[in-house]
């Protein structure tokens, strides 16, 4: 058990958390490595700010266990703010205040010791590349200076671990990609936990994802395993200069599994616009490549291999946890429609349950 504690920053276990009737989080369970940066996906909805709030101990769980460096968070709320540097989506900054008062103000509470106070202060500012708005009034400067002030303040005390809701929304494009290069520079030092509706940005800032629909977890690993669950194919473009079944007839030669699913000629061109999908995660473009340029009857202009963005696998993943509800649904009505429940002494009870169903 020690190892394990020594191992994962933080630890989650059959977490719930209820409001009334609700199960905003339904028993799910994860754990992030130290210097390990995890993204958080999930519709609106799902539980992700949740969970969030539970491990932050801004929120009690209903049930479950939630542990931040091998502390229970229900036990020793102190003990784990002091591991935990926290951003919400919607960051409450002092407008008053200029960006090194306030982290004057965040460092004393944090309670950091005052010989090195400057020096940890003067570290978030480099860091978050605040220098030359360090003595500037937080309420009038720009929304992704807000943000990377946010950000300072989370990693004031050099936690072990840091808890983003949404660190890029609303900015810029140059805005997100400084963003996104500060959380990466945070990878192998702090534990980072990172919610983002912005799918690239998560696969290209996170070694790992969690998403969550429902309240509960669908799908977890590398983008690249959650590609192989739930899209498990790849996709070709091609431009060539041929026909379409002397393409379909070199393609089989090379596997079943590769069929043709858009052909279409460019404009006054003598090209074609091709895409191939191929089942699992093999790399055919080599054999594609081969196959075509013995052909005299096919001249290739470009082939490039594109995987099914995280889009793609966050829709699917989700979609299949629906689906996987609606099935239970199916189920729980074709088990109230039994033959003893169509008699006229149950019937009462048969249009409560069907009326019940059809509600949710």
């Amino acid at each position: 058990m020690e190892e394990e504690n020594e191992e994962y920053t933080i630890e989650v276990e059959k977490l719930h958390k209820r409001y009334g009737k609700l199960e905003a989080v339904n028993g799910i369970s994860f754990n992030v490595r130290k210097g390990e940066i995890v993204g958080f996906l999930g519709p609106n909805g799902a539980g992700k700010s949740t969970t969030m709030r539970i491990l932050t101990g801004y929120s009690p769980a209903t049930s479950g266990i939630a542990k931040i460096c091998g502390h229970p968070v229900a036990a020793n709320l102190h003990a784990i703010k002091r591991c935990i540097g926290y951003m919400p989506e919607n960051n409450p900054l002092p407008n008053e205040l200029r960006v090194r008062e306030y982290l004057k103000w965040r460092a004393k509470l944090k309670e950091i010791p005052r010989s090195i106070r400057n020096e940890k202060i003067q570290l978030a500012l480099e860091r978050c590349d605040l220098m030359r708005t360090s003595d500037r009034i937080i309420g009038k400067l720009s929304k992704g200076f807000r943000q990377r002030v946010g950000i300072a303040d989370a990693i004031l005390a050099e936690p072990e671990v840091i808890i983003m809701d949404e660190p890029t929304i609303g900015l810029d494009p140059h805005q997100v990609i400084m963003i996104r290069d500060l959380i990466s520079n945070l990878r192998g030092t702090m534990s980072v936990i990172l919610s983002s509706h912005i799918l690239p940005e998560i696969e290209m800032s996170c070694d790992r994802v969690l998403i969550i629909n429902g309240g509960k977890i669908v799908g977890q690993g590398t983008p690249q395993e959650l590609r192989e669950v739930f899209i498990n194919a790849t996709t070709y473009e091609l431009e060539i200069n041929g026909e379409q079944q002397v393409l379909n007839n070199a393609l089989k030669k090379i596997s079943p599994d590769l069929e043709i699913t858009k052909f279409s000629k460019f404009d006054n061109c003598t090209f074609s616009d091709v895409e191939i999908r191929g089942q699992g995660q093999h790399d055919y473009r080599e054999e594609i490549f081969n196959a075509l340029a013995q052909d005299d009857a096919i001249r290739v202009r470009s082939l490039r291999r594109r995987q099914a963005p995280l889009e793609d696998v966050f829709l699917a993943a989700t979609r299949r946890s629906w689906d996987t509800v609606d099935n239970q649904i199916a189920i729980a009505e074709t088990e109230e429609k039994t033959p003893q429940d169509s008699s006229p002494a149950n019937k009462p009870q048969e249009d409560s349950v069907e009326d019940a169903v059809s509600k949710k």
